[in-house]
């Protein structure tokens, strides 16, 4: 039987990743180095710490990062044989650029093993995530920080490819969904099951109204439909 918290402790922004038998979950260390903690379980129940693999100062130089910076939401997939985890380093925490972060890609062939060099994203905004689709192509989602001051700064979630032969994002970059009334949308992941793309993005802020909103769409890149129960 499962019981929560199934981690206990400092363990915040849960990204779980299922490969064959293994479950693994990635999740935050903000400013503490090294970055991103990856534990293992067979059955979801007993978990064991298994890998840094943000561990270098290549890959994660936390000079200047202030209190609640550094490594923000690891989103930990499997594909292709190998692992892909993508991180922020969030630099600036307050004033017109609060959330404003460069996002970055590292892979490795096995959990506990020497992970890559980071390939250097975007810095359009925080809680990337990769999606690998069943044609092989693979996208990036991140809520987008709108610096205008007359704007409301969580703009929405923006979707751009990405290319393994080129390392980087490319073609153009497309704001698929802006959120509810709830506000403060954040934290997209995207899924696909029996021909629809699911995304599924955090609302409402970190307090009590916390929430998680459900929008389903034929094409990657919308129109997403929002579910009649919402949230």
């Amino acid at each position: 039987m499962i019981q929560n918290p199934v981690l206990k402790g400092f363990n915040p922004d849960p990204s779980i990743c299922r490969v064959g038998e293994d479950y693994y979950i990635a999740t935050s260390t903000f400013e503490w180095f090294p970055g991103v903690q990856i534990h293992h379980s067979k059955d979801m129940v007993n978990w064991q710490l298994v890998s840094h693999p943000v561990n270098r100062v290549s890959q994660l130089n936390m000079l200047g990062n202030p209190d609640s910076g550094g490594v923000w939401a690891p989103a930990l997939t499997y594909a292709d044989g190998q692992f892909w985890l993508i991180y922020s380093d969030i630099k600036v925490v307050e004033g017109n650029t609060f959330k404003d972060g460069a996002n970055y890609l590292v892979t490795s062939e096995t959990i506990d093993g020497e992970w890559s060099e980071p390939i250097y994203l975007n810095n359009s905004g925080f809680d990337p995530s990769l999606f690998h689709d069943e044609d092989g192509r693979k996208w990036l989602v991140n809520m987008m920080w709108d610096h205008r001051s007359n704007k409301h700064s969580f703009y929405g979630i923006v979707l751009q490819e990405y290319s393994v032969e080129e390392q980087k994002l490319v073609g153009k970059s497309k704001v698929i969904y802006k959120g509810t009334e709830l506000g403060l949308t954040e934290a997209p992941h995207l899924y696909k099951m029996n021909g629809y793309y699911y995304l599924l993005v955090a609302e409402g802020g970190t307090k009590f109204e916390h929430a998680s909103s459900v929008s389903r769409s034929k094409n990657i890149d919308g129109p997403y439909e929002l579910h009649p129960h919402d949230p």
